[in-house]
């Protein structure tokens, strides 16, 4: 079946709280422990796991706390096709999908690393693969992994189900069993999709004033 994409406006910046952990929770408490901590430890931590497994959700969090502390930091990922000089002014360097960095996006995040580690800064990196099993250049690869590593398991169904459920109830709103079937049938089943969904859904039904069954999903789809 056809899964539908939506429109990421009306996204939320991702926060640690707001993270559903599952089997996860180790790897969220030692980002709440490092990341609100004034003495920051430079050791860095390396989360890998398979697509929708919570991975950028983590790393956007994780800025998120530290642009309330005040503090910058540097962002990579497979996008960033020219990546800036380190900037001292950064608090931590966080690096995304790094299982996807070309050659030149694996030299700066070695220099990243190299410039962090001698100033006693944090990295956060993140990937699809253990470092083991990382093709990266070998100086990058072998320092992803000598700090903490995690292994992050998307949620399962039961759990996307429990969560969409009470995010559900705590807005007032009420999802049948067959409103939630379609939205894990028909839509990406990653949680954060999930949660904008559920959150367009109820802006939709009490705009037009409607319960919120699968007409009015189709409805609001048609009408985007």
């Amino acid at each position: 079946m056809k899964q539908l994409t939506l429109p990421i406006a009306m996204a939320r910046a991702p926060t640690l709280e707001a993270f559903c952990a599952g089997a996860n929770e180790p790897a969220l408490a030692h980002l709440k422990l490092w990341s609100g901590s004034p003495t920051r430890s430079p050791v860095p931590t390396y989360l890998w796991g398979p697509a929708a497994s919570g991975k950028t959700h983590l790393l956007k969090a994780v800025q998120e706390v530290l642009r309330g502390q005040g503090a910058t930091v540097g962002w990579l990922d497979a996008s960033v096709t020219e990546p800036p000089e380190f900037d001292e002014r950064w608090a931590i360097v966080l690096m995304d999908d790094v299982h996807l960095y070309t050659a030149v996006q694996q030299h700066a995040a070695f220099a990243w690393f190299v410039s962090s580690q001698s100033l006693q800064r944090g990295v956060l990196a993140a990937g699809a693969l253990p470092p083991a099993d990382l093709k990266l250049r070998e100086d990058l690869r072998t320092r992803l992994g000598w700090g903490h590593v995690f292994h992050l398991q998307p949620l399962s169904e039961s759990e996307r189900r429990a969560v969409l459920r009470q995010s559900a109830d705590a807005r007032g709103v009420f999802l049948s069993d067959d409103v939630m079937d379609f939205m894990l049938t028909r839509f990406s089943r990653d949680l954060g999709s999930l949660m904008l969904l559920l959150e367009q859904l109820d802006a939709y039904a009490l705009q037009t004033k409607r319960a919120i069954t699968i007409p009015l999903i189709k409805s609001m789809l048609e009408n985007e």
